[in-house]
């Protein structure tokens, strides 16, 4: 089965290093992945096949004043990371910083992505009580 799914918490190191799940770690063939911040409040754990997509899409609308600032603002705060021998990656702290990152860190899979969440901001962006989405969860599932 392939797909980052589920939920994990693990506390940070004071180096700013979190070990990433292992099953999250057997969805990367290579475990190369580009870590930025493209919507607050959480960071986006992308795996290198998926990161292509959107450096594709990067490229489709590099050439607009609009977007090339935007893409620029994008790209230069984001970094590369690669699991070390124990799992663990690295998050530079300008993006522990933009996502509130201290301590306990959660782990999100996103299919073709991992979120990264302050598990605070987590529970406020994504409240407990359920959502009327019978008609989304009616297309997606059938």
């Amino acid at each position: 089965m392939s797909g980052f799914l589920g939920r994990y918490e693990y506390q940070m190191d004071p180096k700013g290093r979190v070990s990433l799940p292992a099953a999250f770690r057997r969805g990367e063939e290579n475990g190369r992945f580009v870590l930025l911040q493209w919507e607050p409040p959480y960071l986006t754990l992308f795996p290198e096949d998926a990161w292509t997509t959107v450096q594709e899409r990067i490229l489709e609308h590099r050439r607009s004043p609009d977007a090339g600032r935007f893409l620029r603002q994008i790209t230069s705060n984001a970094a590369e990371v690669s699991p070390d021998k124990q799992g663990r990656i690295l998050i530079p702290s300008w993006l522990q910083e933009a996502a509130g990152l201290d301590g306990t860190v959660l782990l999100v899979g996103a299919i073709d992505r991992v979120e990264i969440w302050s598990p605070e901001r987590f529970e406020e962006a994504v409240p407990d009580e359920p959502q009327d989405f019978r008609e989304l969860a009616s297309q997606i599932f059938g």
